[in-house]
């Protein structure tokens, strides 16, 4: 049984460059400790892309972002000392704990053009968790366990599933799919974990009755049948995993206390979060 769809709610952020938030939702903040869900582009960009299209040095707190690419390529730059492209089938988790910062900047594609496509997940850290040492950790695409059977080709990209376990360093129990489905083809979500929602990122898939196109998420009830069809060739993201309890955000900070939330925003105000190495003449202001 779908417990609710959720619609992308798409936005220019600068240039045509277009976001589909599905996550935080008014009636579904969080599928188990998934409290964001982007989807970025598709695009395509000219050579000379400006730099105002990057998303300059920002903080975090009390999640890890996870950055998943099915085109183009980010460079990431964060206050750890880490700078990681990321590139199709590629993991960019990132821990923010008790504070990092980081930038993303589309230098490959201001240099050669190009396209640009992919997902940006937060995951909220358990509770014991928010305040650990940050770090960022880069996975490629070889080292994510993948499987293949009559029209599915899967990438468990973290977490566990099917007897599977990806080599991503998480923090609770979780999964994140990728999913490629030929029409016809039949997946279900993995029942050993209690909250579940399917993405269609392209296509279509049928489930519980419903036709989802793409830019629709699907939440599962717990322990209810999750058995998707394709009715067209279908790219899926399915995610889920054990609930954390309740989080508060506030642009990009996460906590399951406002109070700390208010006392990241007067570090970032001061100047007291360190800004990325090689990338600290300019930043992103409190809004």
């Amino acid at each position: 049984m779908i417990e609710i769809v959720i619609d992308q709610r798409r936005r220019d952020i600068g240039g045509g460059f277009e976001v589909g938030r599905v996550l935080p939702f008014a009636r579904r903040r969080m599928v188990g400790p998934f409290v964001f869900f982007d989807q970025m582009g598709p695009a395509r960009f000219a050579p000379g892309l400006p730099r105002s299209m990057d998303v300059r040095p920002h903080p975090h707190i009390g999640l890890s972002t996870v950055t998943y690419l099915f085109q183009g390529e980010i460079m990431h730059r964060d206050s750890v000392g880490s700078e990681q492209p990321i590139r199709p089938g590629e993991v960019n988790w990132m821990i923010a704990g008790r504070g990092i910062t980081h930038s993303e900047r589309f230098e490959k594609a201001r240099a050669e053009g190009g396209d640009l496509h992919g997902i940006q997940a937060w995951v909220a850290l358990p509770a014991a968790d928010e305040e650990t040492d940050p770090g960022f950790f880069h996975y490629d695409a070889g080292a994510l366990p993948a499987f293949a059977e009559k029209g599915v080709h899967g990438r468990l990209v973290a977490g566990t599933a099917f007897g599977l376990e990806s080599a991503v360093r998480t923090h609770s129990p979780l999964f994140y799919l990728h999913w490629e489905l030929e029409p016809g083809a039949r997946v279900a979500l993995p029942a050993d974990h209690r909250e579940r929602a399917v993405y269609v990122v392209r296509g279509a898939v049928e489930a519980g009755g419903q036709m989802l196109g793409a830019g629709r998420m699907a939440v599962f009830a717990p322990g209810a049948d999750a058995t998707l069809r394709a009715t067209e060739p279908a790219l899926l993201i399915a995610i889920g995993g054990a609930p954390v309890g309740e989080r508060f955000i506030e642009w990009n900070f996460v906590s399951s206390s406002k109070e700390r939330i208010e006392q990241a925003k007067a570090d970032w105000r001061a100047g007291r979060m360190k800004l990325p190495d090689r990338d600290d003449q300019e930043f992103i202001p409190l809004p």
